[in-house]
């Protein structure tokens, strides 16, 4: 279990996301969780499901939490982080995940010798199956880089790299939810080219990818391995790989991280 308090700036579905990991994780008790956000509505409902406590003000979060976790819009924390810098001693972690904002970019708004992780998480740790990556700043020690390490890992899996792979991790884990909701809807279409009810086709089609993913992680083998598992010789599978090699499914999909990745380090140049 965490010992620090941790403040969320901001009570959006990535930070309620971290926060239910922390507290169903037993990572850390609620009253040791402290949230904040502009509207009224979402700091109800963040204190009634989570139980944590709740203020609508960030200078008084940022006072209270040992962890501060930046969970704003990229402009709106250029706008709000300048004005906690006096709250957000070098003794207080700062973890961002705020796309597009580098870790020197948030060193500057927050001063020299501050602590700070700069992390990309993805929309699957919604259910606590997310993929991140984080990197750290000048002033961050190994033990700040295992208790980031604790905290995604209550959602996930996550990965400490150098901050120059950040937009390739934006361009693979975290605009790549995306790219397998295409291929899960296009699969389902198939199916219902073929004559299975929509339901079942996309049910069918939701759970092979989810399947596959498992079978993939849980016991190590090489994609190629599982595919040749399926495609025996002559047989059906084979002939649907060779209608996607047709289409370049393969090559489409490469293409697309590396677009996404592109488009996110012209963001953060902005």
């Amino acid at each position: 279990m965490l010992k620090q308090t941790i403040g969320f700036l901001g009570a959006g579905k990535m930070a309620e996301a971290l926060a239910r990991g922390l507290l169903e994780g037993a990572l850390a008790p609620p009253e040791q969780v402290v949230m904040s956000d502009v509207d009224p509505a979402r700091r109800d409902f963040i204190a009634r499901e989570l139980a944590v406590r709740v203020v609508d003000d960030n200078k008084t979060l940022a006072e209270a939490s040992d962890i501060v976790v930046v969970a704003l819009k990229p402009g709106v924390v250029r706008s709000v982080l300048p004005g906690l810098a006096d709250a957000i001693t070098p003794q207080k972690l700062v973890v961002s995940i705020a796309a597009g904002i580098t870790l020197a970019e948030l060193e500057a708004m927050l001063g020299e010798g501050t602590r700070v992780v700069r992390v990309m998480p993805n929309t699957p740790c919604l259910v606590g199956s997310g993929a991140a990556g984080f990197a750290c700043g000048s002033a961050a020690s190994k033990a700040d880089a295992d208790v980031v390490a604790q905290i995604l890992g209550a959602v996930g899996v996550c990965f400490p790299l150098p901050e120059k792979l950040l937009d390739a991790v934006t361009g693979l884990s975290g605009s790549g939810p995306a790219f397998v909701a295409v291929v899960i809807e296009a699969l389902a279409d198939g199916g219902v080219l073929c004559g299975i009810p929509r339901d079942v086709a996309l049910t069918l089609a939701a759970q092979t990818v989810l399947g596959t993913a498992r079978l993939i992680v849980e016991t190590g083998k090489h994609p190629a391995a599982v595919k040749d598992m399926v495609a025996s010789p002559g047989g059906t599978t084979i002939e649907g790989l060779q209608a996607l090699e047709e289409g370049h499914l393969r090559a489409a999909l490469i293409r697309a991280v590396e677009v996404a990745t592109l488009k996110s380090q012209k963001l953060g140049k902005k």
